[in-house]
């Protein structure tokens, strides 16, 4: 007789961000880290008059002490006056420091403006990063570090989104993509001007430098074009990278190998067509123990919606259904581990919206191992 599985709870849900609430018109792009102390800290964008890309947008902040369950008060970990700063890339520091790396840009300029060229340099896409030693209660004065992460001629450029990466060496690995100037009568809004790279930094945030970049020129024009991109290290040490793909190759995500933390990719980015899904970010988790890779996003192919966990046995090379969470509409998320018997999904859900909230699920570690989820 097959040996019947163990019972594992249900997930446990809360809801940190509902748009409305606050004085926030909507609440986008979320990211999810665990302090030392086992805080856990969900960010997202808080945009103030709409759910639209660009204008007042802030980095927010709720705080966990129970492994999510319940959340304490709306904080603003990042501004820029009535500008935007967005896309929250956080990591926490063997010492314990939250690092927050994110982009401002003018409140007026829109992705399309900048893809054509038509914002200067100073209104446009800028890399900033601010920290906490007191796991998110307050935050630095943030500092710029465009200079040394943004290459001359890129316009457009976003962080991650979702959690940055700490590797076991102490590496920073913060994913990222960017856009090229157009040649002859292209715009520069055709997605074979999208790249990909990342920021490394090996003292803690001190310091920054571009690691490496991949942006369609090392295949051919629409075939791959790096979008969102998220990261995890495996046991063996290379870093898997896994990205948005917004051309036609097959399947809508792309992934790449890094046997050097980052610095250069082994084999440019080639088509995942084991992970079926609309075109829309992803979050990864390596679990450690057990032996486990995970990959949050929607799982319909022509849609946001059917938020599902999948699981990769053999570091990315082919995945399967582990946890699906709902049918309802669903975009953007991150991974967390919570503790050593649950993992946390912060994901954008709703009834009839992928936008209406952005709720944490609880999911236990069993339900991502059971070959009966």
């Amino acid at each position: 007789m097959p040996s019947t599985p163990e019972p594992y709870a249900l997930p446990e849900a809360s809801v940190p961000f509902r748009a409305g609430d606050s004085g926030y018109a909507s609440f986008r792009i979320p990211a999810v880290v665990a302090a030392h102390d086992g805080t856990l800290l969900a960010f997202c964008e808080g945009r103030l008059a709409s759910s639209v890309d660009h204008g007042d947008i802030d980095i927010v902040l709720r705080r966990s002490a129970d492994g999510g369950r319940t959340w304490g008060p709306l904080q603003v970990a990042a501004a820029h006056g009535r500008g935007l700063a967005g896309n929250p890339a956080p990591v926490v520091l063997a010492s314990g420091r939250v690092l927050l790396v994110h982009v401002r840009n003018a409140a007026a300029a829109t992705e399309d403006a900048i893809r054509r060229g038509q914002v200067s340099a100073a209104d446009g896409r800028r890399v900033w990063v601010t920290y906490s030693d007191d796991a998110g209660l307050t935050w630095s004065s943030a500092r710029e570090i465009t200079g040394q992460v943004k290459k001359a001629g890129w316009r457009w450029y976003a962080t991650t989104p979702g959690h940055a990466l700490l590797t076991r060496e102490g590496r920073v690995v913060v994913p990222a993509n960017h856009s090229l100037p157009p040649t002859g009568t292209d715009n520069g809004t055709e997605g074979k001007y999208n790249g990909g790279h990342c920021l490394l930094s090996d003292d803690d945030g001190a310091t920054w430098r571009i690691g490496y970049v991949d942006d369609g020129t090392t295949a051919p024009d629409g075939y791959i074009n790096v979008n969102e991109t998220t990261a995890a290290q495996l046991p063996d040490g290379r870093v898997y990278f896994n990205t948005r793909n917004d051309s036609p190759a097959p399947g809508t995500r792309a992934d790449a190998y890094s046997s050097d933390g980052g610095d250069r990719l082994d084999v440019a980015f080639r088509p995942q067509a084991g992970l079926t899904g609309p075109v829309v970010e992803g979050s990864l988790l390596h679990l450690g123990r057990p032996d486990l890779l995970l990959y949050s996003g929607p799982a319909d192919p022509g849609f946001r919606a059917l938020m599902t966990v999948r699981r990769s046995l053999d570091g990315g090379v082919t995945w399967q259904s582990a946890h699906t969470v709902d049918g309802l509409p669903a975009a953007y998320s991150d991974l967390v581990r919570v503790d050593e018997e649950t993992v946390g999904l912060l994901y954008e859900t709703g009834d009839f919206s992928a936008y209406g909230t952005i709720t944490f699920r609880r999911i236990p570690v069993a339900a991502l191992t059971s070959p009966y989820a």
